[in-house]
C-alpha cells in the first residue's frame, strides 16, 4: 500500500530528539507566555533586590541578572537556528510537494485538453458530413 502520510506527515514523524527538542525550545521561546513570564520574573528580581531589607543577592546594576540573560542568550540563540533550519527543510519538503502535485495536475489537464480536443474534433467531422449531406440532397 502507498505511503497515506501527507509530507508535513512524514517530515514530523522522522525527527529525533534532539530536532524536537529544539522545535520546542524555539516554539515556546518565540511565544508572548515567555515574554511575559520572562519580565515577570525580572521585575520581581530587581524589586526584590532594590527594596529587599536583609538580603541582597544582586545589587544595583544586576550583574548576575546580566550574567543571566547571556547564559540564555548563549543557549537560545543556536537552539533558535538549529529550529530554523528545521523550518527551511519543511519549507523545502513543502515546496517539493507543491511542485510534484502541480506538475501531476499539469499533466492531467494536458490530458483533458486532448480529450476535449478529439471531442471537438469529432463534433467538427460531424457537423461537415451533415452539411455535405444537406449540399447533395439540395443539388
Amino acid at each position: 500500500m502507498a505511503n497515506d502520510k501527507n509530507w508535513h506527515e512524514n517530515h514530523h514523524s522522522t525527527r529525533n530528539y534532539g530536532q524536537k527538542l529544539a522545535d520546542g525550545v524555539a516554539k515556546g521561546m518565540g511565544s508572548w507566555r515567555f515574554i511575559i513570564w520572562q519580565t515577570i520574573i525580572v521585575l520581581i528580581w530587581m524589586s526584590l533586590n532594590a527594596v529587599g531589607w536583609a538580603f541582597h543577592w544582586d545589587v544595583y546594576p544586576f550583574i548576575l541578572l546580566n550574567l543571566v540573560f547571556s547564559t540564555q542568550a548563549a543557549y537560545a540563540a543556536p537552539i533558535i537556528m538549529m529550529a530554523q533550519n528545521r523550518q527551511n527543510e519543511r519549507d523545502r519538503a513543502q515546496a517539493e510537494a507543491d511542485f510534484k502535485t502541480n506538475k501531476e495536475a499539469k499533466q492531467e489537464i494536458e490530458e483533458l485538453q486532448k480529450q476535449l480536443n478529439a471531442i471537438e474534433v469529432e463534433k467538427l467531422d460531424k457537423i461537415i458530413i451533415l452539411l455535405e449531406k444537406l449540399n447533395t440532397n439540395k443539388g
